[in-house]
């Protein structure tokens, strides 16, 4: 009897210990290993967006092409699951983003003393009346009915009166966004840590004496207005060495429509594509890459303001490596060069087009459209993706060497190079994907890359936004016992 009462005791002693440890516990001096649980959330379907699931493929040209002189260079890579924008970024939604820096500006000048000082618009102190870091209180509308005369003013800061025709209009030279993005990649390395004894674990080598050198990027606005961008170069002193500060006129250029045609009457397209409403559901274009970085940088801050504190966890928007944007294309499948299956651009049966582009010389509107269409007037492929063939090409985030499949892992690609304003312009190109409206067939393969250099507008060019998922694999538990 009395073996009996001590095993049950073990026993209740056991479980004891072993539930303590699964609530979190540690007030035990001993006992099982049992681990220590973390609190994880449910992430919502972001607005617009797909999931591309993780996954596999063999990207880049799988066959020899002597028409087109293409040597095949396919290899397998693979991803992670993100999730992608089901169209590419409209002219409404650039706006919204060009409208809040406009708002933003607003808001400054009517917190400036020299437009009446109201302090409303501006936030100093919280609620208990200690100082916080100054930001701007977008709880408190602007006056755009009926403000005074300091009001009008501030408000009436950021328009101009059209020489020509008189007309008042937004002056685009004013809307510069200001932001500021940390280099995790390159903080995460081991011969960029403070600690130099982190730096080489090799213990037949000495330890490194002299701090690692950084180069970040860093800008400002002088008083003049001008955008002044440069790198700084200097030994690493702490973290903030990896926080780069950029500054990006966000005005898409207007003009690109006649910069890019020679002898071509595209002066309404100047004057109405992106300001007619006519043009709101058709994709933005006359956006650089570091425009396209600036609008995914303002959507993942106007995201996370929403959701207070909950915002920290949430991936950064961002465009889409190269990778990602060929994975997601061929819907994942090895065979498909363009987004749908074979190696037509229209059905046999019908001869009904699957993407906007130039079908023959010269003629622009047999698929039905000159210039670029509405985004998702074509079938979208296998993943639930519209347009990735045609109507614009896109901007990835990947920078373009002609060796820059040998450079790249196989395990989520990039080969990334944040260009300084003094290096060479040849390295300041990035990688497009797709083709445009105005590409042949060829031009418009999934499986092709072209590139375009990081701060060109063109009429053809545009974006779209990837958010990397918050999610794990379900994969099935192994059973170890014999």
């Amino acid at each position: 009897m009395m073996k009996k009462t001590n095993r049950i005791l073990i026993s209740c002693i056991a479980a004891a210990a072993l539930a303590s440890c699964a609530a979190g516990g540690s007030r035990g001096a001993g006992g099982e290993v049992t681990g220590v649980g973390g609190t994880s959330w449910a992430e919502p379907t972001p607005y617009g967006m797909v999931l591309v699931d993780r996954g596999s493929m063999k990207v880049g040209v799988a066959k020899d092409d002597s028409l087109w002189n293409l040597k095949a260079n396919a290899r397998g890579i693979s991803v992670e699951g993100f999730w992608m924008d089901e169209t590419e970024i409209t002219n409404s939604k650039y706006k919204q983003f060009v409208f809040w820096v406009r708002d933003s500006i607003i808001r400054e000048r009517l917190a400036d003393p020299a437009y009446g000082g109201n302090e409303d618009f501006k936030i100093e102190e919280d609620r208990e009346g200690n100082p916080v870091t100054p930001h701007l209180n977008w709880n408190k509308p602007i006056p755009w009915r009926n403000p005074n005369e300091d009001e009008q003013r501030a408000i009436e800061s950021v328009y101009r009166t059209n020489p020509i025709t008189g007309a008042r209009e937004l002056d685009g030279s004013q809307l510069n966004y200001r932001y500021e993005v940390y280099n995790h990649t390159e903080a995460a390395r081991r011969r960029n840590r403070l600690d130099p004894r982190t730096r080489e674990y090799n213990t037949d080598r000495p330890t490194p004496t002299d701090n690692p050198v950084i180069s970040k990027d860093t800008a400002y606005i002088d008083e003049n207005g001008e955008i002044h961008r440069m790198p700084i170069t200097r030994a690493l002193t702490g973290p903030y060495d990896f926080l780069n500060t950029y500054i990006v006129n966000v005005y898409p250029d207007t003009t690109a429509w006649v910069n890019d045609f020679e002898n071509a009457y595209n002066e309404p397209y100047v004057r109405m594509y992106f300001s007619h409403g006519g043009y709101s559901d058709y994709p933005v274009v006359g956006v650089s890459w570091e425009q396209a970085n600036a609008f995914a940088n303002w959507r993942t801050d106007y995201l996370r303001r929403s959701l207070g504190r909950e915002g920290v966890y949430v991936e950064p928007y961002r465009l889409p490596t190269e990778a990602e944007w060929e994975y997601a294309a061929r819907a994942g499948i090895d065979e498909n060069m363009y987004p749908w299956e074979g190696d037509l651009t229209m059905s046999d049966d019908r001869g009904c087009f699957y993407a906007n582009f130039k079908p023959q010389e010269g003629n622009y509107v047999k698929d039905g459209h000159v210039i670029t269409s509405r985004v998702g007037t074509y079938a979208p492929n296998d993943f639930g993706l519209y347009d990735m063939a045609g109507n614009v090409s896109e901007w990835t985030s990947t920078a373009f060497t002609e060796s820059v499949g040998k450079l790249t892992s196989d395990l989520n690609p990039e080969y990334r190079y944040d260009a300084a304003v003094t290096d060479p312009y040849k390295m300041k190109r990035k990688i497009i994907r797709g083709g445009s409206w105005k590409d042949v067939a060829h031009n418009v393969r999934s499986d092709l890359r072209m590139w375009e250099y990081q701060n060109e507008q063109r009429s053809y060019i545009g974006f779209r936004c990837v958010r990397t998922q918050i999610g794990f694999a379900k994969g099935q538990k192994q059973n170890n016992k014999r």
